[in-house]
């Protein structure tokens, strides 16, 4: 591994405009004790380096040969988080083409095998033996969502497959025992720590109302809200689950209007982020800080709720001015591919794939056993802020998650503090204060 400072050299070498604080993303890898090797700009291949991205002038690769290396995955592209798992898909897809563009994986094609699990974990479970028997895939990559992964996880085991977890964060994954599981970005439980324990706590919040999907994703963010609301001192007034895909949460919200707590937090998806927004504007539920996972992070959330959506705070894994190696060339190409912005899962499942990558050179050969071990112990750079770190449960614990706003229908940057790209505007104006 090379020295921390030529590799910070190397990194801070790598020129990339529309960016935020290279000092900054370092700055938080170290912190988290992390080497940050150039893996996720350029890939070591049997000695020599060779950039991700083909530069503007340069020879053209060999065109690869061989047997393709068939790599499955089951993803949600139809089903309540079809619209969500489309861009995971996308982003397997932007870099199949673009290694096959560049001179394959060790020189051979790649070919993506991806079915449509209609975001029902026993549907995805069903698909991964159907790859790793009928298709005879040499890998696997990660389906989209945390309950179609927690299934799909008992068949790579299984088989021995190892399995990066590129849609999927919940921690009970990871804590049943399973020796080939990956995580790609910070687990579900931390969704909410910086906006309770930073924001909440700076502004003087002291209640709270905690609502969520009862499905383990959401649960999973709900339950890590409410533990980070006990360690700040701020009372959760309200703590509800709705179901699974619900048209209709009103009778809940109905509850938190009444508490009139500081803050909102919704462990949710894109569905019912929106549905939220909606309901709480038609009931008045007006609370100082409203915050929701996944959805309130995707440009579609902005799309469809208009400047209904300012003020809301989400999470999210990454956003495009995030300075990391090869992300301006990754979102070109997006653009360029699909028409139309990467979000954060485009980019999750784009490092999973540059992770994958990484761990069959390093073994230089497609061996599930060799990926595995190998995927243990990498730490490398990816297009993600942070780096690719994981213990030994394989939990990820080198990323660094942010919290955006929407303001004035523009998304901003708001924690950490040394990657914000904008200030916080809170508290938020009662629904009929807004303009």
């Amino acid at each position: 591994m090379p020295h921390r400072d030529e590799t910070v050299s190397r990194l801070l070498s790598l020129s990339m405009d529309r960016r935020i604080s290279r000092r900054g993303v370092l700055r938080r890898a170290a912190a988290l004790g992390a080497s940050v090797p150039l893996t996720g700009a350029l890939m070591a291949t049997h000695g020599r380096m060779r950039p991700a991205f083909a530069q503007e002038g340069s020879p053209a690769a060999a065109p690869p040969s061989g047997d393709p290396i068939k790599i499955g995955a089951s993803i949600s592209t139809t089903g309540s988080n079809g619209r969500t798992g489309l861009y995971q898909k996308e982003a397997y897809e932007l870099w199949m083409n673009q290694k096959n563009a560049a001179g394959g994986v060790l020189g051979r094609p790649v070919e993506m095998v991806i079915y449509d699990d209609q975001s029902d974990p026993t549907t995805g479970a069903r698909l991964y033996e159907r790859l790793l028997t009928e298709d005879e895939v040499d890998l696997v990559l990660g389906p989209y969502a945390s309950s179609v992964t927690q299934a799909v996880a008992q068949v790579t085991e299984r088989y021995g497959q190892p399995l990066l977890a590129a849609g999927a964060s919940a921690s009970d994954i990871w804590a049943r025992g399973y020796q080939g599981i990956f995580g790609v970005y910070s687990i579900a439980e931390d969704y909410f720590k910086d906006i309770v324990l930073e924001i909440a706590t700076a502004q003087g919040y002291t209640t709270a109302a905690i609502i969520y999907e009862d499905t383990l994703f959401p649960t999973s963010t709900a339950n890590g809200a409410k533990a980070h609301c006990e360690e700040a001192g701020i009372e959760v007034v309200v703590n509800e689950k709705y179901p699974g895909k619900a048209t209709d949460v009103s009778s809940v919200l109905t509850r938190v209007r009444d508490a009139n707590p500081d803050m909102l937090i919704g462990g949710s998806y894109l569905p019912d982020a929106v549905l939220i927004t909606r309901q709480s504007k038609e009931l008045g539920v007006n609370p100082k800080l409203s915050a929701y996972s996944v959805g309130a992070a995707q440009p579609d959330f902005v799309e469809t709720l208009g400047i209904d959506a300012d003020f809301v705070l989400g999470p999210s894994m990454w956003e495009p001015e995030i300075e990391t190696p090869g992300n301006a060339e990754f979102i070109e190409q997006y653009r360029a591919s699909f028409n139309r912005d990467p979000d954060y899962h485009s980019a999750t499942g784009y490092a999973g794939c540059q992770i994958l990558e990484a761990a069959i050179t390093q073994v230089g050969e497609i061996d599930p056993e060799g990926v595995r071990d190998a995927l243990r112990g990498l730490e490398m750079a990816t297009i993600l802020p942070g780096v690719y770190k994981v213990n030994e449960e394989g939990q990820q614990i080198g990323h660094i998650p942010l919290t955006v706003q929407w303001q004035a229908g523009k998304k901003v940057i708001v924690t950490p503090a040394d990657l914000a790209n904008g200030e916080l505007q809170l508290p938020t104006p009662p629904w009929d204060q807004r303009g």
